[in-house]
């Protein structure tokens, strides 16, 4: 792959390490148990469930295949019991087909920019550090985030910046772009970084961190389609869910975070008439939360490892139907809809857990 196979670059230390181990252990000891990685990078929490869980089958899955590379070379000692493969997360129903393995018992997706992607310069991801504007985080194939800022229609570029950054300042961004785009090509990380700067009034900019780091996350969500991917990546994970297997989600930004809560929500609370005594068979939940909301990182934890300061993590585990009445409706609950695991009213509004 023509990946120098020394020392990987960039610095690993895996996210909440322990807290997904505990939440997905129940998974991890089913019967032929597989693991899916959805986020592979450095392969950290990989090697961390290989190691304390010796006859789970490992699923790693990463479109940098930088990364999956040096993720090969640490994991080469597991042998037969990983399958390594150059795709993006949503991708899983073809992996499954193409390796004909069925289900899966436990999976893992950590979301967001890997430590190979964030600490190297040439990557192109960091405002902090001059380099081409690239951020693909496959780069063996589509458009650069040079492409996006030179080539994209200036009601498009404020749209992306809106959306995916939340850039309450997007109209002056744009414009200051423009502007430089039609005197010369804007081509490097710092440029683009000096223009949002510059762009943002004084009082802004004093706080809320780099100015840029905004503009950045939604180029790069453009560039690798991530809100979309994920879109469909998570109802895949799902259904492919064993019973009794557990699945946890790590984010980053409010986005994906969104995404995942209603991905999760609306297979754990019932699908049916909502004034009836019984569940119908076939109508209840799917899903059981095992998170109260999205669990934050500890002190410590963000003590150890800066990178986990803004995770929200939420698990859950895939219902065995065979623990509920069959045949006919079993007794729901009459606790409250707001915030339970009942399916909500007509016209109520998802808390923001």
């Amino acid at each position: 792959m023509g990946v120098n196979m020394g020392e990987p670059r960039g610095t690993h230390v895996p996210v909440l390490l322990e807290r997904c181990l505990e939440l997905l252990a129940p998974g991890l000891t089913l019967p032929g148990a597989v693991h899916v990685d959805f986020t592979l990078g450095l392969g950290g929490h990989a090697e961390a469930v290989l190691e304390r869980f010796p006859d789970v089958v490992l699923i790693g899955l990463d479109r940098d295949t930088e990364a999956l590379a040096h993720a090969r070379h640490r994991l080469i000692r597991f042998g037969d019991r990983t399958h390594l493969v150059h795709a993006v997360y949503d991708e899983l129903p073809r992996v499954l087909g193409e390796l004909g393995i069925p289900m899966i018992h436990s999976g893992l997706f950590d979301l967001g920019v890997s430590s190979l992607q964030l600490d190297e310069a040439d990557r192109g991801f960091a405002y902090s550090q001059d380099a081409p504007l690239d951020m693909r985080m496959d780069q063996s194939r589509g458009a650069t985030a040079e492409d996006v800022v030179n080539g994209y229609e200036p009601g498009e570029l404020v749209r992306i910046l809106r959306q995916y950054g939340e850039e309450k300042f997007a109209p002056r961004v744009v414009s200051a772009i423009v502007r430089e785009r039609q005197k010369v090509r804007i081509t490097s990380t710092a440029r683009l970084a000096e223009l949002v700067k510059d762009a943002i009034p004084a009082a802004a900019r004093r706080t809320g961190g780099n100015p840029a780091k905004r503009t950045f996350q939604a180029l790069r969500i453009e560039v690798n389609a991530e809100l979309d991917a994920l879109e469909g990546a998570v109802p895949a994970a799902l259904d492919a869910l064993a019973p009794k297997g557990r699945l946890v989600v790590m984010s980053y930004q409010s986005l994906e975070d969104r995404i995942v809560k209603r991905a999760l929500a609306a297979r754990s609370r019932s699908t049916g008439p909502i004034d009836l005594p019984v569940e119908l068979p076939g109508t209840g939940p799917t899903l059981k939360l095992l998170t109260r909301g999205s669990e934050l990182p500890s002190e410590a934890e963000v003590a150890e490892n800066p990178r986990a300061a803004s995770v929200k993590l939420r698990a859950v585990e895939r219902i065995d139907e065979q623990d509920q009445t069959s045949g006919t409706g079993r007794e729901r609950s009459r606790l409250s809809t707001r915030g339970k695991q009942g399916r909500l009213r007509p016209g109520a509004n998802e808390g923001e857990g």
